[in-house]
């Protein structure tokens, strides 16, 4: 035909294309994770070999940090990004395989304890940070993903529905640099105030797990307490994540209505795409495990599994944090999220007070 353009047929990569492009980035990840392992291990020998003292700081901080330093001085080259980017993947394999150190009647009571304070949590935050995002007079799509953002799961809830009300990618840009720049900052703090108030792995883990936003972020602020806090905080995020489907849906219906968003017309084929399907993993390694599926060394194993899960990602957690370009997301988004979340750390911690006075964690 006269007057037409061919178009280029868009590029197709191979699967051992795209295996070999993830390779650099996850042997980066590999190499910080075992870089704060090794440091760990070096400070706690030269202690006991010199009869000092020395704080113990766990492998995660070293891990991020590690990370914080690279991704903020020399940055992360193009060839390491899409492999750093698999850190989402190994926090998912590693809450999965960690349903193995849980028995199903500790998810059901635990569990059962966080999401009746997640729905308050919840409730609280959706509220709260509606009214704070009206008071400085941010965008209303923007106030509803960070609304969003802080009450169930961070950058995932945020990217989730982005989509499901037709937000702007310049408002999910601002509320996913807010959201980051406070899970970072969580990182040093949460630990602090658990240490300052003396408070048991359990009831620190809970806190972690319902007041920090991001999965990654809420595992590794859960570990760098304790081993036992890091498992309680999982369960307890796994129980916010649970929840995103319900919300997002609830938001596009809302948006739907005042016709600024695509109807939706199947709600539980919307449902069952926003759930967590790693969720459902951690429930059935869960109850394998308590009915003697496994044996000691395999549970064992499964349990070592995870922790190398997680050691590549707390590694991205570092690597990922761009402090520079996280400071170019604005002032008012970061000051609403800000306020928001220091309201929501202090009436989840005292959510966590008044459940470990009622059930003894």
């Amino acid at each position: 035909m006269a007057g037409s353009v061919a178009l280029p047929r868009p590029r197709t990569v191979s699967v051992p294309g795209r295996i070999f492009a993830i390779v650099p980035g996850i042997l980066l990840l590999l190499a910080v994770g075992y870089a704060g392992k090794i440091i760990e291990q070096s400070i706690a020998r030269y202690g006991k070999a010199h009869h000092l003292v020395l704080p113990n700081i766990e492998y995660v901080l070293w891990a991020i940090l590690l990370g914080l330093v690279i991704s903020n001085t020399v940055g992360v080259p193009e060839i390491f990004r899409a492999g750093v980017a698999t850190y989402e993947f190994w926090l998912k394999t590693g809450i999965v395989l960690l349903g193995a150190r849980f028995l199903i009647g500790d998810v059901l009571r635990l569990g059962g304890i966080s999401l009746g304070l997640v729905l308050i949590e919840v409730t609280f935050s959706l509220v709260f940070m509606t009214l704070l995002g009206r008071g400085f007079k941010l965008k209303p799509k923007l106030t509803t993903l960070l609304a969003v953002g802080s009450s169930i799961c961070g950058v995932s809830a945020i990217i989730a529905t982005q989509g499901a009300i037709d937000a702007d990618e310049e408002d999910s840009s601002y509320a996913i640099g807010a959201i980051l720049a406070l899970g970072a900052l969580s990182l040093f703090v949460f630990p602090l105030i658990g240490h300052g108030l003396h408070l048991s792995d359990r009831a620190y883990g809970l806190w972690a797990g319902l007041g920090v936003d991001n999965t990654a972020e809420a595992t590794a602020a859960g570990a760098l307490y304790s081993d036992a806090a890091g498992k309680v905080a999982v369960l307890a995020k796994t129980c916010r994540n649970a929840l995103i489907g319900f919300v997002v849906l609830g938001y596009a219906i809302y948006w739907a209505r005042k016709g600024q968003a695509e109807k939706v017309t199947n709600k539980a084929a919307f449902l069952w795409k926003k759930f967590p399907k790693f969720v459902l993993g951690f429930l059935l390694i869960s109850l394998l495990a308590s009915v003697a599926f496994f044996t000691k060394g395999q549970t064992a194993a499964l349990g070592n599994l995870s922790r190398w899960a997680f050691l590549l990602t707390f590694a991205g957690v570092g690597l990922r944090t761009n402090l520079r370009e996280l400071a170019k997301q604005g002032a008012r988004p970061f000051l609403v999220g800000a306020i928001g979340e220091v309201a929501i750390a202090a009436i989840t911690l005292g959510l966590v007070y008044g459940a470990a006075r009622v059930w003894h964690l």
